[in-house]
């Protein structure tokens, strides 16, 4: 996979130690396991500048953490549409 630079804010680390903390503890389980495993990361852009984290691996780990950069991007007029579709 290739990265490029962006202009996005980097993450700030503190607010994201308990879910990553989980992709952690849930890697060494699926790395040790004797046999096939599956991690799969979703991330969903929910209303008041929140997203929603979904770690699958067997089940759902779901976390809601605050992005004031979720859409930082966005013309005006999209950001508006998408915040009506939102509410």
């Amino acid at each position: 996979m290739t990265h490029t630079a962006t202009s996005i804010a980097p993450v700030e680390l503190e607010k994201h130690k308990e879910v990553l903390g989980k992709l952690i503890e849930l890697y060494g389980e699926v790395f040790s396991h004797d046999g096939y495993g599956d991690i799969r990361l979703e991330m969903k852009i929910l209303r008041r500048g929140q997203k929603e984290i979904i770690i699958h691996c067997g089940k759902q780990h779901r976390f809601v953490l605050d992005c004031d950069q979720a859409l930082v991007n966005e013309s005006a007029f999209k950001h508006l549409l998408k915040r009506d579709l939102l509410t």
